[in-house]
């Protein structure tokens, strides 16, 4: 599927999970470490799941926003999207992550949030990107 990119995003990682991550114009500078769950010290840094965590959440509310211009709704100030991915061994053999996301839109009606959150999902590019590849759930605070 052709996507008519517009913006292309650039970071670069060394030394892998404990390691460094960055961005060419000094934005993002982080140090990366291993979580204990998955046998790392767990020392300060993050992590590749926080950051996937982190993006997808941002980039769900874009998705929503959007959405409601669409259907003439008002999406409250006070949205909030939580993203939780974990990360684990699949039975198949290598690793696989999950994404949930926790969807707050205080004050909205619940027929009209749930269907706002459909079609989030339906645009949003990292539910695009996921999409066949893991479960997402999603579930309306």
């Amino acid at each position: 599927m052709p996507v008519d990119v517009k913006y292309t995003a650039e970071a670069t990682a060394t030394g892998g999970r404990d390691g460094h991550a960055g961005t060419p114009d000094g934005k993002i500078d982080l140090k990366l470490s291993t979580v204990k769950e998955l046998g790392g010290g767990g020392g300060p840094g993050t992590n590749p799941e926080q950051l996937f965590a982190a993006g997808y959440a941002a980039c769900f509310i874009g998705a929503l926003k959007v959405a409601a211009i669409q259907d003439k709704v008002s999406v409250p100030a006070d949205t909030s999207v939580t993203a939780h991915v974990g990360i684990g061994p699949r039975s198949e053999g290598g690793f696989g992550i999950t994404a949930d996301l926790t969807i707050s839109l205080p004050g909205l009606d619940p027929a009209k949030a749930e269907a706002l959150i459909a079609k989030a999902h339906q645009s949003c590019p990292y539910s695009n990107a996921t999409r066949g590849n893991l479960d997402v759930g999603l579930t309306l605070a």
